[in-house]
């Protein structure tokens, strides 16, 4: 499991939509939570594939990096993240091209059939 959550994040770091997809079932579904608020949920390959190709673009630069690893039987791991990045463009709350973000939160994997079912990230 972890090999295959290494492999996600490593296309995800490259911003290699494509090779992150090919570690995701078909049905996979993505959450993201900020705050304890879900704010971004996809369903399937299509869904994930149009956020983060319509995503790329905010950043020049970007990586998450696992700080610790728990597995939880054969199918479900946590990690904890820290994540970092450089904004390409300015955004309209203020943020400016060049800045840098830094942040710290937790994914949640699932596996099914070989392949990422399910990720969930939090983060504050």
């Amino acid at each position: 499991m972890r090999d295959l959550i290494d492999r996600y994040l490593d296309a995800y770091n490259r911003m290699d939509v494509p090779a992150m997809l090919n570690t995701m079932h078909a049905g996979v579904v993505f959450e993201n939570y900020t705050k304890g608020i879900l704010s971004v949920r996809t369903q399937g390959v299509a869904e994930l594939r149009h956020l983060a190709e319509s995503s790329l673009h905010l950043f020049s630069a970007r990586r998450q990096i696992i700080t610790a690893f728990r597995e939880h039987g054969q199918d479900a791991a946590t990690a904890d993240i820290l994540f970092d990045g450089t904004f390409a463009i300015d955004l309209p709350n203020g943020v400016r091209a060049g800045q840098t973000i830094a942040l710290t939160g937790r994914s949640e994997y699932r596996v099914s059939e070989g392949k990422l079912i399910y990720i969930a990230d939090f983060s504050e």
